[in-house]
């Protein structure tokens, strides 16, 4: 089964810049593009001037602003496949049901639409941290030029191969479909007394210490990666600090940021992680977050 890449909008400056970044991925992949909105009904003292309260009038509000965003995009990619989906009920809901089934699923990194828009912070993360499939936050004013050869896939890999497996595929997906070079990045720090088991400052010392024996770990998760792909060039980045500094310290070379998160909830639900909302607030270019066991 084909999946799409999947934009969530709210007819907010934020979410048509990830309709735009989602429909050209969707070119270069050549895979269809889906649309989805979710909405429900608000009271009229929370609407604009010019939206009536009643309900048919706001959906019909909701039906042309979601054409309209559409328009834009087929006019710019003629030949790009593309349904709309506009549904009433919960929002993370609709927008984890949509994830499901996708690709990637897109979305702005704020906003404010004219009728209680979505794609508000919480509610992003929210949706980062339900979804089982990547998710893709675009901030307002993102460009197409930061796409422009030159700049790198940037992926966080930590722990071992299979740790960042997912993270890694998509961040090799997306830079052989642009033609753009993947710089992996693997952050270490000193570890406390215990925190090293024996065996592993064994292997640590096997390998000549602790940076050597990162830099061991790196090429030995990037490996098959390198085998599966191997027209797309590789930078393996390896750094003392921490994973959310160090991937900051290069992001600026960045077309796309993609890291990883873990699946487990806690017992205070599902969480995104520390390097996944470090990015997602400081990093300027699109951030994906991929989730892994």
């Amino acid at each position: 089964m084909t999946r799409p890449i999947t934009a969530g909008v709210d007819a907010s400056q934020e979410s048509l810049a990830g309709l735009a970044w989602a429909a050209r991925e969707a070119v270069r992949r050549d895979l269809p593009l889906r649309v989805v909105h979710a909405w429900h009904i608000q009271p009229q003292e929370v609407l604009e001037a010019g939206i009536e309260g009643d309900a048919d009038s706001q959906a019909e509000w909701v039906h042309s602003a979601v054409t309209e965003a559409v328009r834009t995009v087929t006019e710019q990619h003629p030949d790009l496949d593309v349904t709309t989906d506009v549904v009433e009920g919960p929002v993370v809901d609709t927008l984890v049901a949509a994830a499901a089934g996708a690709e990637l699923l897109v979305l702005g990194s704020r906003g404010h639409g004219r009728i209680a828009g979505f794609l508000l912070g919480s509610v992003g993360q929210q949706v980062i941290a339900a979804a089982a499939r990547p998710v893709v936050l675009v901030r307002a004013g993102a460009q197409p030029s930061g796409e422009a050869a030159g700049r790198e896939i940037v992926v966080g890999q930590q722990g071992d191969p299979e740790d960042g497996a997912d993270a890694l595929r998509l961040a090799f997906e997306t830079a052989a479909a642009r033609g753009a070079t993947v710089r992996v990045v693997r952050a270490w720090t000193l570890p406390p007394v215990f925190a090293y088991s024996p065996g592993s400052l064994k292997l640590a010392d096997e390998a000549g210490g602790l940076e050597p024996y990162e830099k061991r770990a790196l090429a030995d998760a990037v490996r098959p990666w390198r085998e599966r792909f191997p027209r797309v060039p590789v930078e393996e980045h390896v750094e003392m600090g921490s994973a959310a500094q160090v991937l900051l310290s290069v992001a600026g070379t960045a077309q796309l940021m993609v890291v990883g998160r873990r699946t487990r909830r806690t017992a205070v639900g599902a969480r995104i992680g520390s390097v996944a909302h470090g990015m997602l607030h400081h990093a300027d270019c699109p951030v994906a977050v991929v989730p892994h066991t």
